[in-house]
């Protein structure tokens, strides 16, 4: 029989670590075959998973392979709270046997250990705020693509971060699609993170239901749209640190107003994306785009990068909805519905998030589920053309009659 009690313990410390099973067995020690069965039927939203002793310990580890054995990027395995030291490990897929070294800040260099399929990792007891970045037999030294923070620039070191360390205030589900008022907002014109925050009250009061911030991951330099992002896990340093960003959410959250986010899975920014140097499969060179060689979303690892990364705004910084940039240019089209699919088997019930897409086609197809909406280009682009009178790429479809 299950046991009730565990199970409600176990789910709450599912909760506690954004949904992971994973995070439940580190930190409640246990992996009791009858309550995973309970967090699995949880998961995959069933009502009971019969307990097939043959069959039940291989779901198990497949969740937790997922949760915990290929995660991108470097994250905190085991708190060690006498030392305040942390293990991580750095596991990021590429398509050949190239990365060398894990370099701290401090000079200490590891090894990286080939784990096969073009998975690297390392470990090492380190506590948040460690500076790394890694490097290639050939000497270059790069961030991590995964990279949670940076301290600097994009071609700086990598920030281990401790994603738990901010300690949320509001309990909030969300608001339904049809009570948005979005206001669009560009971090740094508001002053970063704080400075969004120090104006949620007043657009609040304004009658603003949603504030949409512009492309956030880490990006060259201290100004930029936010379209030439090269770290999608990393919000740019100069708007403020991962808790400052989630600071921003939790007061919105408090004043009612939810919190969207604009992220570009199209493609990499031209500055700091080394991607190329040792995964050079994570493009396609012969598929052009106007940014450059389409992202390989047809490859697994590609497209568990991005939804991985869909999930951390989701799960880890409470974000309630993501607008997709230009994903006509996500290639192949099918990869587009597997990514809404896959987030939302992921999103608990009675969570309102919303997927909205910038899409050139206006595929009716994708809406409305998994997505909730597509951006209206067509009539941005018709007043664009009569009070620019610009008709290059895109806007040549509407030069000629535009009214």
């Amino acid at each position: 029989m299950l046991d009730e009690s565990r199970l409600k313990a176990a789910l709450a410390e599912q909760r506690k670590w954004g949904g992971r099973l994973g995070r439940v067995v580190v930190e409640m020690g246990f992996v009791d075959e009858t309550v995973m069965c309970g967090l699995l039927a949880q998961q995959l939203r069933l009502e009971t998973i019969a307990l097939d002793q043959a069959t039940l310990p291989e779901r198990i580890t497949e969740h937790l392979r997922l949760d915990l054995a290929e995660r991108y990027g470097v994250f905190p395995v085991l708190a060690d709270p006498a030392n305040n030291a942390l293990s991580v490990a750095s596991s990021d897929p590429t398509n050949i046997e190239a990365l060398q070294e894990l370099e701290f800040a401090t000079g200490e260099r590891l090894a990286l250990s080939p784990r096969g399929e073009g998975w690297f990792e390392a470990e090492a007891p380190v506590g948040p705020g460690a500076r790394y970045r890694f490097r290639l037999p050939d000497g270059t030294a790069f961030p991590d693509p995964a990279s949670r923070a940076q301290t600097e620039d994009v071609h700086g070191f990598s920030v281990v971060t401790d994603p738990e360390a901010y300690r949320w205030r509001t309990d909030w589900a969300g608001r339904p699609w049809h009570e948005a008022v979005i206001l669009e907002v560009h971090a740094g014109l508001c002053g970063g993170f704080s400075g969004v925050a120090e104006k949620i009250p007043a657009w609040a009061a304004l009658g603003i239901t949603a504030v949409e911030l512009m492309p956030i991951a880490a990006f060259p330099g201290t100004r930029n749209w936010g379209y030439d992002g090269v770290l999608p896990f990393a919000p740019a340093a100069i708007y403020g640190t991962p808790d400052d960003l989630k600071a921003l959410i939790d007061t919105a959250h408090a004043h009612g107003v939810m919190m969207l986010l604009d992220v570009v899975y199209n493609h990499f920014g031209p500055d700091g994306n080394y991607l190329g140097l040792y995964a050079p499969d994570f493009f396609h060179p012969e598929q052009a785009t106007p940014w450059g060689p389409a992202v390989a979303f047809d490859r697994p690892e590609v497209a568990r990068f991005f939804l991985e990364n869909a999930l951390m705004w989701i799960e880890a910084f409470r974000f309630d909805g993501l607008r997709l940039d230009a994903v006509h240019a996500i290639l192949p089209p099918d990869a587009l519905a597997a990514l809404g699919r896959d987030l939302r088997a992921r999103i608990p019930p009675g969570r309102h998030v919303h997927l909205v897409l910038e899409n050139e086609h206006n595929d009716a197809a994708l809406l409305p589920r998994p997505f909730d909406a597509q951006w209206n280009d067509d009539i941005h682009h018709c007043l664009h053309v009569l009070l620019t009178g610009e008709r290059e790429a895109y806007y040549g479809d509407f030069a000629d009659a535009p009214a």
